[in-house]
């Protein structure tokens, strides 16, 4: 068996009302470590534990690191995250909670992930929190589902951070047939290093990241997540961070379940009808996220 579970995939009346087209949800957050990350962590980790690994880093100071720190506990196998030292304690608690060592070093992922490489030894798998063909794949298994539910959607609206969740969905809809099914791809203003990568045709690197949605904080999209834009049909969408913070709330709200403002981002697209009114059915990967508190999210609000 995987260590991810099968999400439920729900139409929300909430949201199918506002958008005024049926708008389907597909529960990521309800994962055993509180995101998507677990589909394609959880495949890489497996792969390595059977390759004989003893041993996995990962950098990550948010639901990367969790997964991976879930899935070495589910195998057996000792897992060392290396984070920034933005990373909430909330974040810290939880990844010791699944018996991770924590490692805080640099002010950033990327001098968190620098430093994560200096402590590969013989047997150590390096799990990366984005960037990786084992992550697509794993992620690729919701698209899957969604095929077996038989409900073909005409449009998918997902965030993107580093952009190994869009490379897997897109991974997803070929292997299914689904070519011609659209990716509406969501980033805040302070964090669109896909919005960037498109616009130039290749990918750049922020100055830095000002968005409170810092599970999208990758100041460079992965090389083959820009590639992916152009092997499918892929749409680049911006909110703000208000929108998503406001997403998260009517989440919270419409269906009992609180997720990071990464995910809002996704779920504030619905709130701009002009940008799925070409489509039926809407697809939105719900991507969870388990490190913001309500406190948290209210409080970003109240500062935006």
């Amino acid at each position: 068996m995987p260590l991810h579970i099968p999400t439920p995939l729900i139409e929300s009346r909430p949201l199918s009302l506002s958008a005024g087209r049926p708008v389907w949800l597909k529960l990521e957050a309800l994962q055993p470590c509180g995101s998507f990350k677990l589909r394609g962590v959880g495949h890489a980790c497996e792969t390595h534990h059977a390759r004989g690994a003893l041993h996995f880093v990962s950098s990550s100071g948010g639901n990367a690191g969790l997964a991976v720190a879930y899935a070495g506990r589910k195998l057996g196998v000792p897992v060392t995250v290396v984070v920034p030292e933005t990373t909430t304690e909330r974040a810290k608690e939880l990844l010791r909670l699944e018996d991770a060592s924590v490692v805080v070093r640099g002010s950033s992922w990327q001098e968190a992930n620098e430093h994560a490489q200096t402590l590969l030894g013989a047997g150590d798998a390096f799990i990366h929190p984005f960037d990786d063909p084992l992550l697509w794949t794993g992620h690729a298994s919701m698209i899957d589902e969604v095929a077996q539910a038989g409900c073909k959607p005409d449009a998918v609206v997902l965030s993107v951070g580093g952009g190994g969740l869009l490379r897997g969905v897109v991974e997803g809809l070929q292997r299914n047939g689904w070519q011609d099914v659209p990716v509406m791809a969501v980033e805040t203003a302070g964090a669109a290093s896909l919005h960037a990568a498109m616009a130039a045709g290749r990918t750049v690197e922020l100055p830095g990241i000002t968005s409170v949605a810092t599970s999208l904080g990758a100041k460079r999209v992965a090389e083959q997540a820009l590639a992916c834009t152009r092997q499918h049909p892929v749409v680049s969408h911006l909110v703000s961070d208000r929108e998503a913070l406001d997403a998260c709330e009517r989440l919270l709200r419409d269906h009992r379940l609180l997720v990071e403002p990464a995910c809002g981002a996704a779920l504030a697209l619905l709130e701009h009808p002009e940008a799925v009114a070409a489509f039926g059915n809407v697809l939105v990967i719900v991507c969870g996220g388990a490190t913001a508190t309500l406190e948290q999210i209210r409080a970003w609000r109240e500062a935006c």
